[in-house]
């Protein structure tokens, strides 16, 4: 589980940032973003990286020109990534296609994909250079909804990061985005998967009524983690950690998915390190696809936001204290939640609460895109030595977020990549407490002094 170095310095010549726009007219209207679009808590950019190889069969092909024009082809059927969002009465989130277009990098690097090491993974060297925040471009509202930056490296592979306005798609969604525009850049003519908006399929009844607990809003004052001292590491969850959590699984629970066990094991963990005051509530949200759970399923080609945060909530005396099933239970039970009717009282919840942030205050979120299909984004170099988030953390609170990403070691074993995000003091306690725990060990967690500051968020 070592976790990976941010050592290797490099520079990065950059162009000026240009605009995309879609290669063909395309409709002039507006189009409304549902009402799990457009919450709070989905009013940020999110980062995604990507690593490509050399490909001596493409050695004649410029990646930033093939991906370039790619762009501009693809944007004709997704023509609502070309525009750009606008607020209406009570916050209502609206896309103004009016074909400006995505914000795009051309840039140079002088090191080699070898460089970074084997170990592909967050938190990445000079991420701010490979993903460059262009001043003024980073507002929620009337700016470009996509920036890409496609970085030539020394050895002829490259390097495509990418940011999103998260209210417009999750990782489904901007996954089946980049597969396009890897189709049209290996010179298809139409699209496996063609788009829907269909975004009135998660938008709240008239008149909207909650039926559903829906805990992850709650209105709580309290504590949250400091970050003005954050370390970001990552850690590998390989065939060998995995079965050496799976032995701590009580029998009736031996059933659980590995997102499951490894979001027990990390909150469990994740609290110990924090130390809050063990009678107050600690959460766990986990990210939830809601598309199988409509009948019939969400269409094909639906990219809005489409999952739920439903949460689990222990006393963080008894989550420390107790054994990894007793989280473990919890985590499988807040997951269970999530059916249609869920979603449709959570859409209704938005446009009665005035569309809230979910609550951060003691919470840890863990999303996982192990099936997300980053890396499977195919330019005409092949698949993606590492595709996925840049880094964790992200979001309105930073070290709130962490998640689970496909990965395969040096040794070629694969696994799950986790990068986290805590206090330094924290992260020390951390390390050795999910030694302890893949080791068979118990840590004493009593006596260390809470890392937490008061707050009202």
């Amino acid at each position: 589980m070592a976790a990976s170095s941010t050592s290797l310095v490099f520079k990065v010549h950059r162009r000026e940032p240009e605009l995309i726009a879609p290669a063909k007219p395309t409709p002039h209207e507006y189009k409304l973003l549902s009402d799990i679009d457009d919450q709070e808590g989905l009013r940020f950019q999110i980062p995604v990286i990507q690593f490509y190889r050399y490909d001596h069969s493409m050695q004649r092909k410029d990646p930033v020109k093939v991906i370039r024009e790619a762009l501009a082809q693809t944007l004709v059927f997704y023509y609502p990534f070309a525009g750009r969002l606008r607020e209406g009465p009570q916050r209502k989130l609206m896309v103004d296609c009016n074909g400006e277009g995505l914000m795009f990098i051309e840039a140079d690097a002088d090191v080699t994909l070898e460089q970074f090491g084997d170990a592909l993974q967050p938190p990445f060297p000079c991420l701010e250079e490979l993903l460059y925040d262009v001043p003024g471009s980073t507002g929620v509202l009337n700016c470009p909804l996509i920036l890409i930056q496609v970085t030539r490296l020394g050895c002829g592979g490259f390097i495509f990061a990418l940011r999103l306005n998260h209210t417009m798609s999750d990782a489904a969604g901007l996954s089946q985005f980049m597969s396009a525009v890897g189709e049209m850049a290996r010179g298809c003519l139409a699209l496996s998967i063609p788009p829907l908006w269909e975004r009135h399929l998660l938008t709240a009844r008239d008149p909207p009524r909650v039926t559903r607990k829906h805990r992850e809003y709650d209105e709580v004052e309290g504590t949250i983690v400091p970050y003005d001292d954050m370390v970001h590491r990552s850690f590998f969850f390989g065939p060998t950690e995995v079965s050496a959590l799976r032995k701590l699984v009580p029998q009736h629970l031996d059933k659980c998915s590995t997102f499951e066990l490894l979001t027990a094991c990390l909150w469990r963990c994740r609290t110990i390190a924090i130390q809050p005051n063990p009678e107050e509530e600690v959460r766990i949200i986990c990210i939830v696809n809601a598309r199988s759970k409509f009948d019939p399923s969400l269409p094909l080609g639906y990219y809005g936001n489409a999952f739920a945060f439903p949460v689990a909530v222990s006393q963080a005396g008894k989550l420390c204290r107790n054994p990894l099933g007793y989280s473990l239970e919890l985590v499988k039970q807040a997951k269970n939640d999530v059916t249609e009717e869920y979603m449709k009282s959570l859409a209704d919840l938005m446009v009665i609460k005035g569309r809230p942030h979910f609550t951060v205050v003691r919470s840890y979120l863990v999303s996982d895109v192990t099936r997300a299909g980053f890396g499977d984004a195919d330019f005409g170099w092949g698949k993606a030595v590492y595709g996925g988030p840049a880094k964790g953390g992200v979001g309105a609170i930073p070290g709130v977020a962490s998640f689970l990403i496909p990965f395969k070691n040096k040794k070629g074993e694969a696994g799950i990549v986790l990068p986290i995000t805590l206090p330094a003091q924290a992260m020390e306690i951390f390390v050795k407490e999910l030694d302890a725990v893949i080791q068979g060990k118990a840590i004493d967690g009593s006596g260390r002094k809470s890392i937490f500051v008061s707050s009202s968020l």
